[in-house]
């Protein structure tokens, strides 16, 4: 019974390690950001101080921006990436937890620069549009298709964000692109240069309408700067929507975490978003993972309160991993004692064909010889049920047996004193 016992601990213990280690989530996540001193590095940096309360460590990988980080996240070299609005992705290679901050498509140029609102009229420009693999570069490309310009209507360069401002101020740029959160290190720092404006362009809502992903957000009055005000009016900006995306594989309580950030991070009032409007799963152009969607739309579960985040985050994933346990260890429970007392008992009926053989056999007129094979037999088996170990519960069973036997070996010394008498052998009991 204790060997019974200690299989079934045995078998519990080894269900309960595997669903724990199903269970709990890797300790590291790889995040593809953007390029060193970008916006998006920033924000994989306020996602890393978050996780790292429950243990996890953000790997924050630098890359030229969202078309390098689609690439990584198809490739399966990142677990989760900022992805710019209209950058496309394989969707078999990715879910997104949402879309998290609006990114406006910011021209700055000096204030003495004549350049039209109208873009569809610039020509001859020195236009600082993006590095190839930014997001910056592939938005500003699709822009001049929306507005009707060719890549050989002006002049596009790639220098860095935070270079383009003394690039423009030096009178080596006429125009410089960003398409970033509006409270971007790099773009404060132009806000606050007196000689540099933003150009307001004509037609924004014309414009925003033949961009994919594109929406129009108002900045008002001293949004960017309140000293020097910036800008001096409310101003129109196209905007596109930041999403972060992860691996479909990617384990549930990592998903939990990041959504939970993003929701610390940008749940509240910005310059340009209204309190509760992000993280949306609207807008994404991909499939919402669920975990992100049931966080966003309902917010954490009691569970958050009373288990381990990692347990809370995937309650449902932890049902499902001791249904099995329910409906087929707890079952083995109450059929244990069943099978244990059919063991007992079956080291006892086991000796039994042999009794039933030699029962039959001594109506076959047996000789004495044969009559002498039968009783060392039945003498054989009767040592070997006397040497039977079993429980008080179970050796009434063997004391039967052994009386049968008994009975058997009373019939046969009947029968060899019946015949050495020379009188006929009995074969009644």
């Amino acid at each position: 019974m204790r060997l019974w016992i200690m299989i079934c601990v045995a078998m519990v213990l080894a269900i309960l390690t595997a669903i724990v280690v199903q269970l709990h989530p890797p300790g590291t996540v790889r995040l593809a950001s953007g390029p060193a001193g970008g916006a998006y590095v920033e924000e994989a940096e306020d996602y890393a101080d978050i996780l790292a309360r429950d243990g996890i460590q953000v790997e924050i990988i630098k890359t030229a921006g969202s078309v390098e980080n689609a690439q990584l996240l198809e490739e399966g070299q990142v677990d989760a990436a900022f992805l710019q609005g209209g950058i496309q992705v394989d969707k078999n290679s990715a879910e997104a937890l949402g879309a998290m901050f609006y990114e406006p498509v910011i021209f700055l140029v000096r204030n003495d620069a004549v350049i039209p609102g109208n873009p569809a009229l610039w020509r001859g420009l020195r236009i600082n549009s993006g590095a190839e693999g930014s997001g910056t570069a592939a938005t500003f490309r699709e822009f001049e298709r929306a507005v009707g310009l060719s890549l050989s209507d002006n002049t596009h360069l790639s220098i860095p964000y935070g270079e383009a401002v003394s690039a423009l101020l030096n009178g080596e740029l006429d125009i410089a692109v960003y398409v970033a959160p509006i409270e971007a290190p790099y773009l404060q720092d132009a806000y606050h240069e007196p000689d540099l404006r933003v150009l307001e362009l004509d037609h924004v809502q014309a414009i925003s309408r033949r961009l994919s992903h594109a929406t129009v957000v108002t900045v008002p009055t001293g949004g960017m700067s309140l000293e020097p005000v910036h800008p001096p009016r409310p101003v129109d900006l196209i905007a596109l929507e930041a999403r972060l995306v992860v691996r479909p594989d990617l384990h549930p309580a990592l998903v939990n975490r990041l959504t939970m950030a993003a929701i610390e991070l940008y749940h509240q009032q910005g310059i340009i978003t209204n309190s509760g409007e992000f993280p949306s799963i609207e807008g994404t152009g991909l499939t919402v993972n669920n975990t992100a969607r049931q966080l966003i739309l309902d917010g954490p579960s009691t569970w958050h309160n009373w288990l381990p985040y990692w347990v809370a985050a995937q309650i449902n994933r932890v049902l499902l991993l001791f249904l099995p346990f329910f409906f087929i260890v707890v079952p083995l429970f109450r059929l244990l004692p069943l099978a244990y007392a059919y063991i007992m008992r079956w080291r006892v009926w086991q000796h039994y064909p042999e009794i039933r053989q030699i029962e039959e056999e001594l109506g076959n007129h047996p000789s004495p010889e044969e009559l002498r094979d039968m009783q060392t037999h039945l003498n054989e088996l009767d040592e070997r049920l006397a040497g039977l170990r079993l429980p008080a519960a179970y050796r009434q069973g063997q004391y039967d047996a052994r009386l049968h036997l008994e009975l058997v070996q009373k019939r046969i010394s009947e029968m060899q004193r019946l015949a050495a008498g020379g009188e006929p052998v009995s074969t009644g009991p």
